[in-house]
């Protein structure tokens, strides 16, 4: 009990001085969704509720972030579908669990999780934050091939929605233009895993060296990023040599090793159009069984269909309440196939959100995203 109290004392006049500030922010999903398990001829209405309380604490060099969600799936005949069984099995590669069990209901269920949670301290030279946080790797805007902790998921219908890795990650400035940053997590196994990467700039470009070690994976990358002369073009280009072991019997092979990289660039035009263009390309391609059989390792995001993939990202802001992007990705296979994503978003003010879009995906049976299915969404977002 003592030692209770001499700890409330240290920390109560750091409490006093800091600040605080809070976000209440609810996001609302009706979605109509073709099964997305192989050969399936199902289709599901459901509604997807998420309610999230932000905390961020400032005191001089010191910071920190709590972020909790809860969620509730509602929906006949989804809840019982594999589609949500698998979704229900998902959770972050951390050594404490993240989220609560999920709790079923008449035709929904609901989940308690933490997104974030770390603590962190910085000054002119220093960075170091620890806890359940995300590390950010790649120059990307639809793929990171390096990004092997949390990378986005552009097939989402919130491609930045991402586990959170529990580490610690230092970044120490080296001088105006460079820094190094050193990464140390903790797996749901307790195995540990490495990162490092040193960032610079050249006389042309931003340029950086990624790694990553584990038990299970070894990746080296680079990453450059910079303006095309005058003209406004933004270009981008990362890649990755990734030597990765599957558990026994998981594969044909026990050990995989490939290059996955992408080239792409960015530019705005005068009248409110923002184009990015990308292209990906895999010196392997994996099978849907490999993929299905390896949920659950580390390199699950770069397991991709095809050795070839363009994408073509438009926006455009028609006024300052209303958008629409477009996003098409091609899959250039044995049957090559295409996905397509239209959204419009209607900005009310600063506190409601609403879009209406759609997840298409064509191609030949047995092509990248044929068998996928298609999706369409309505989405209300709350923020106070």
């Amino acid at each position: 009990m003592l030692r209770k109290f001499l700890l409330f004392i240290l920390i109560l006049p750091h409490a006093v001085f800091a600040e605080y500030s809070y976000t209440v922010n609810n996001t609302n999903l009706t979605v109509s969704q073709s099964s997305e398990a192989l050969n399936a001829d199902e289709r599901y209405i459901y509604n997807y509720n998420r309610l999230r309380i932000g905390i961020d604490y400032t005191q001089e060099a010191l910071f920190g972030t709590f972020i909790a969600d809860s969620v509730n799936y509602l929906g006949p005949g989804y809840i019982d579908s594999d589609d949500f069984e698998y979704l229900s099995v998902l959770h972050a590669d951390t050594p404490f669990k993240t989220q609560s069990v999920h709790k079923d209901y008449y035709e929904g269920s609901t989940f308690v999780k933490l997104y974030r949670f770390y603590l962190g301290y910085e000054d002119d030279k220093n960075r170091i934050v620890s806890g359940l946080q995300n590390i950010s790797m790649g120059v990307g805007r639809i793929w990171t091939p390096t990004n092997l902790y949390n990378p986005k998921n552009i097939y989402a219908f919130e491609s930045d929605e991402v586990f959170g890795v529990a580490a610690i990650a230092y970044t120490r400035h080296l001088d105006e233009t460079s820094q190094v940053t050193f990464v140390l997590s903790q797996k749901s196994d307790k195995s540990l895993k490495y990162g490092a990467r040193y960032k610079s700039f050249l006389e042309f470009a931003d340029f950086a060296l990624n790694a990553v070690h584990s038990d299970e994976t070894k990746m080296i990358g680079y990453e450059l990023e910079g303006n095309l002369a005058d003209t406004g073009v933004e270009l981008r280009s990362e890649g990755a040599y990734i030597r990765n072991s599957f558990e026994a019997g998981l594969m044909l092979e026990d050990e995989t090793e490939f290059f996955q990289g992408i080239i792409g660039a960015d530019y705005g035009f005068v009248n409110g159009v923002t184009l990015v263009a990308e292209a990906l390309y895999s010196s392997k391609k994996f099978s849907y069984e490999e993929i299905v059989s390896n949920l659950s390792s580390e390199i699950i995001p770069n397991m991709v269909s095809s050795k070839l993939y363009t994408a073509l990202s438009l926006s455009y802001s028609f006024t300052i309440f209303l958008d629409a992007s477009l996003l098409y990705i091609e899959s250039f296979n044995d049957k090559n196939s295409r996905f397509i994503s239209p959204t419009l978003t209607y900005t009310m003010n600063d506190y409601n959100t609403f879009s209406l879009g759609a997840m298409l995906q064509d191609g030949e049976a047995g092509s990248d995203f044929a068998d996928a299915g298609s999706k369409y969404f309505f989405k209300y977002s709350l923020a106070f």
